[in-house]
């Protein structure tokens, strides 16, 4: 690669791109001294996301991960009541939920006492396999609620996922975090399940620098997370508590950067798009594919362009739970070589999630494939024949620079880059 000269410029995995209005909303915080978690910037936010999406009902809270835990929590308690003690709403009761994604998405089943059970991911979308769904009611068939994640701003294969929910009489907490703008059969991510979250990170389609949004149909839903973000105060001329609480409401100055923000998020879309063919255009020629999506019902917001190495033209690569090592040969690559190679022209990739079954704080948890496998305690198996698509898809997978503020003249480097690593 000696005729490739570095990027002098960081070419970055996705950063905000921001457009001059956010300043005038934070401005306007600062000038009404509405700088906390009360101000026109939340109720501007929550009323126009809520319009975008469809939503009955949107929350602002102070992250994605707060929205998903008071989701959580609020189906923990429909299902199986409230809890006298601290142990949390879902104490004793397991969760199925999505494998290929990151921990946020998880880690709110453990905060209300829950026991997660990870289904395998499947190839048409690198989202939750119904097929490993049902086969997960066969072995758990009194599971009441489902964690859905949709991957790189992808949607999963909805339609089915809901109608196994609606047989078992399941709640589906729908993790929208990736997705926001992203729609299945022209409906937006984000109201399929009973309960939706987005995040508005940093490095998301449209940021607030932090912060996130709850959805939900009932007006009693939004009544108790509003509540339960607050601190659980009651209606009395002191603060009054009779249930715990959480100080996870949006401040009105994140606020007002989402605000400023809302008003780009189809141009966002169309940049990340972009991207994604030119990746799929530059890289035709190689034996990868690019990350896929259900052409005839879904539309992704193309959050992360992605790609993955063809079985017989991927190098050998061990990982452990720190490291990685390769060994380099002719005419193929594996996503280490890969990311590490960009990184020497200082440009970011990020490896494809690692499965939560296979992160240390959740190894002794049960994970079950489409063809019935799981580590359960009881009543399962585990055939030599089973393949664990999760891992497959981490193993050969890689998330490419997808920064829509990269040049297309960037981006034929990056391509040019991944070339020559199979070279």
């Amino acid at each position: 690669m000696k005729d490739i000269e570095p990027f002098q410029n960081k070419v970055w995995l996705s950063t905000p791109t921001m457009h001059g209005e956010e300043i005038r909303y934070i401005t306007e915080a600062y000038e009404s001294n509405w700088m906390s978690t009360v101000g026109e910037n939340i109720n501007e936010v929550e009323r126009l996301m809520a319009e975008k999406i469809g939503a009955k009902h949107a929350i602002a809270l102070s992250s994605g991960t707060a929205s998903l835990h008071l989701a959580i929590k609020l189906a923990g308690e429909k299902l199986y009541g409230k809890t006298k003690t601290s142990k949390g709403a879902l104490a004793g009761h397991k969760v199925f939920c999505s494998d290929m994604t990151f921990g946020a998405t998880v880690n709110p089943v453990t905060y209300e006492g829950g026991e997660p059970i990870f289904i395998d991911t499947e190839y048409d979308t690198w989202n939750m396999s119904p097929e490993a769904l049902s086969r997960a009611f066969e072995l758990y068939p009194d599971v009441r609620l489902i964690v859905v994640a949709h991957l790189y701003g992808t949607p999963g294969k909805i339609d089915q996922i809901r109608a196994i929910a609606k047989e078992h009489e399941a709640l589906i907490v729908e993790d929208a975090a990736e997705s926001l703008g992203a729609t299945y059969k022209n409906t937006q991510t984000g109201i399929f399940g009973d309960f939706g979250c987005i995040s508005f990170n940093g490095n998301k389609i449209i940021t607030g620098s932090s912060g996130g949004m709850f959805f939900c149909k009932k007006e009693e839903d939004a009544n108790q997370i509003r509540k339960w973000s607050t601190q659980a105060r009651e209606d009395a001329p002191w603060y009054q508590h009779e249930e715990v609480g959480y100080n996870y409401r949006m401040s009105n100055v994140i606020a007002g950067v989402v605000r400023g923000q809302i008003p780009y998020l189809e141009e966002h879309i169309a940049q990340k798009k972009a991207i994604y063919e030119r990746y799929k255009e530059g890289l035709k020629d190689l034996p990868v594919q690019m990350n896929p999506y259900d052409e005839t019902n879904s539309k992704p917001n193309f959050w992360l362009s992605c790609m993955i190495i063809n079985p017989d033209a991927t190098c050998r690569q061990v990982r452990d739970d720190h490291s990685a090592l390769y060994i380099s040969e002719p005419r193929k690559s594996c996503p280490t070589e890969i990311l590490e190679t960009l990184a020497k022209y200082n440009a970011e990739g990020r490896p494809i999630w690692k499965p939560m079954h296979m992160q240390p704080i959740y190894r002794n948890n049960d994970f079950i494939t489409k063809d019935g496998s799981s580590r359960a305690k009881t009543n399962a198996y585990i055939p030599s024949s089973v393949t664990d698509i999760s891992m497959d898809i981490f193993e050969r997978g890689l998330c490419l620079p997808s920064d829509n503020k990269m040049t297309a003249e960037d981006q034929d480097k990056v391509i040019q880059i991944i070339h020559e690593c199979f070279k």
